[in-house]
C-alpha cells in the first residue's frame, strides 16, 4: 500500500489521481466529516459522515487509525486496507499504519514551499482565513524527521505527472 503525506496543497491528491489513471492504482476512501468542497462526491473523494456516524464507526473499532484535524475527524477502516491502494494520510495515521501494517506501506512525504501551497489553496478558492490556519498549523502538524518515511520528495516546480512517475518508481522499486 502506499501513503502520501504532505502538508496542505502539497499535491497528494492531484498525485494520487495520477497514479490512478496512469498506473491503475486504486484509491483507498477515507471517512471525514468536513463538508464536500466544490467538485468532490461522496464515495470518491471520502466518505462524507456525520460526526455521530464517525464515532459509531470508531466506537466498533472499524478503523485503523482516526485523527482529529482543522476541526475534523478523519479515519481509515480496516476492511479497505489492500496493496496496490493509495491512501492520503496526515502524521498521526502514518503511524498508526506504521505500527498496524509494517512492512505492508511505502510511505512517501511530499515537501512543498509555503508559497507554493497558499496559492493552490487561493486558486481552489479557501478563504484567507483558512489558508492563513493551515499553513500555521502544517508548520506544527507537519515535522517529517519524527515520522516513518520512505522517501521524501520535493515538490518546487516539478509537475504533477512527473512527481507522480517518481512516487510510483519508488513505491515499484520497495515492493521488489
Amino acid at each position: 500500500m502506499l501513503v502520501l503525506i504532505g502538508p496542505s496543497a502539497s499535491g497528494k491528491t492531484e498525485v494520487a489521481k495520477i497514479l490512478m489513471a496512469k498506473y491503475g492504482m486504486k484509491k483507498m476512501v477515507t471517512y471525514t466529516t468536513r463538508p464536500m468542497r466544490l467538485n468532490e462526491q461522496n464515495g470518491i473523494d471520502y466518505h462524507f459522515v456525520s460526526v455521530p456516524e464517525f464515532q459509531k464507526l470508531a466506537a466498533a473499532s472499524e478503523f485503523i487509525e482516526t485523527t482529529f484535524y482543522n476541526n475534523n475527524y478523519y479515519g481509515t477502516r480496516k476492511c479497505d486496507a489492500a496493496p496496490d491502494k493509495v491512501v492520503i494520510l496526515d502524521p498521526n495515521g502514518l503511524r498508526k499504519f506504521s505500527e498496524a501494517l509494517k512492512n505492508e506501506i511505502t510511505a512517501v512525504y511530499l515537501e512543498t514551499p509555503k508559497m507554493l501551497r497558499a496559492e493552490r489553496m487561493r486558486l481552489r478558492h479557501d478563504s484567507p482565513d483558512l489558508i492563513e490556519r493551515r499553513l500555521a498549523n502544517d508548520d506544527i502538524v507537519f515535522i517529517k524527521e519524527d515520522l516513518p518515511l520512505d522517501y521524501v520528495l520535493i515538490n518546487d516546480g516539478i509537475d504533477l505527472e512527473t512527481l507522480a512517475d517518481e512516487v510510483y518508481d519508488l513505491y515499484r522499486s520497495k515492493l521488489e
